[in-house]
């Protein structure tokens, strides 16, 4: 019987809707927001893999599994105390300690980098890890790239498959400095971790050098093909700002702005207001990749919300990258991690990338 530790983060990727770009510190903002708790949710669909198979679960009270857990089938082991409701960073590094003392042969985890930290706070290497991505943003090697790919890993183990364990660093960014637009991110250790590559994400890259000949190539096709009495939804990242700046308009680099017409009409938009704004009117949707994870939803652009997708269809997202960023990947496909199990299927197959002026590639996008 395979002994699985399970810890959920319940406030997890909370302010990532509400365009708060993290949830360190801003719980009640988030709430007050109109925000919807979701690790739960995502923990349930990496569990969902793991249904009919000699799984022993071990996890925390109430939000922090136990719920979870018996929602997936499976009647766990619950350990521990937490105060419902107001869980802290505390209650995790508590929680993870008592799994090994527990003597989980894993432990799987819900949350962001955040949560990532407190597990690396108080784990040794004795004990391996994995994440359910279920943050705003994860920079951080330890997570699988959707939560059906943490379960479909948790499976190969359960079942004896060779799966090679090796350390991946564990990195956060201060979030403070974040919502102000700046990137500011540090190491803070290395967690053991069962590397199966297909489902696990790379650290996230930064720093490359600045493509701007080709990134003025992309904007000046993206502008050129804007259509009249359109509403193009501006994804975050630098690639997308190339395309604002083109237009001459102020950009919200970390978040999502709307342009109609030549004109800046909303910036730093929530998911709800979103939802508003291509409410009876023709939209289209402007994204990139994250460097050396292939993402293209649900990494810091949790505003982009699957009943938006879903209004908007595949074929109205504008997809924009360079070559080099998209040969970075080794040939791994594109991810969609909406949510949305059902979504992140539908948008499988390929997609066109603009690559450059009147220039575009197919690259796939995974179905994980």
């Amino acid at each position: 019987m395979f002994k699985l530790g399970l810890i959920v983060n319940p406030v997890a990727g909370l302010g990532g809707s509400v365009g708060l770009k993290g949830s360190d510190g801003v719980t009640e903002a988030a709430l007050a927001r109109g925000a919807v708790p979701r690790a739960n949710e995502r923990t349930g669909q990496a569990l969902a893999v793991l249904a009919g198979l000699p799984v022993q679960l071990v996890t925390y009270p109430g939000e922090m599994g136990e719920d979870a857990a018996r929602a997936a089938g499976f009647e766990p082991q619950v350990i521990g105390r937490i105060a419902a409701g107001a869980t802290t960073p505390e209650d995790t590094e508590r929680a993870a300690r008592d799994m090994v003392e527990a003597g989980v042969d894993l432990l799987l985890f819900a949350g962001g980098d955040g949560t990532a930290r407190n597990i690396c706070n108080v784990l040794d290497e004795r004990v391996p890890v994995l994440g359910i991505p279920a943050g705003v943003k994860i920079h951080s090697g330890v997570y699988a790239v959707t939560p059906k790919a943490a379960g479909e890993i948790v499976a190969m183990l359960v079942n004896g498959e060779l799966v090679t364990l090796g350390d991946q660093e564990v990195r956060d960014i201060d979030e403070q400095a974040f919502r102000e637009g700046k990137v500011r991110a540090r190491y803070y250790g290395e967690l053991r971790v069962p590397q199966e590559h297909r489902y696990l994400q790379s650290v996230k890259q930064g720093g490359r050098e600045s493509e701007e000949l080709v990134l003025d190539d992309i904007a000046a096709h993206v502008v050129e093909e804007m259509q009249p009495d359109v509403r193009y939804i501006m994804g975050s990242g630098s690639t997308v700002q190339a395309v604002m700046d083109e237009l001459g308009l102020d950009n919200t680099l970390l978040g999502v702005d709307v342009v109609e017409n030549g004109e800046l009409i909303a910036s730093d938009c929530t998911a709800a207001q979103l939802l508003e704004l291509t409410d009876g009117h023709p939209a289209r949707l402007v994204i990139t990749l994250i460097g050396g994870q292939g993402h293209i939803i649900g990494r810091g652009n949790q505003q982009l919300s699957p009943e938006l997708l879903r209004r908007l269809g595949k074929d109205n997202i504008l997809l924009i990258a360079t070559k080099t960023k998209l040969k970075e990947l080794d040939g791994r496909p594109l991810i969609v991690d909406s949510g949305d199990q059902a979504l992140n299927s539908e948008m499988s197959g390929v997609i066109p990338v603009i690559t450059g002026y009147r220039d575009a590639v197919l690259y796939p996008v995974a179905d994980l």
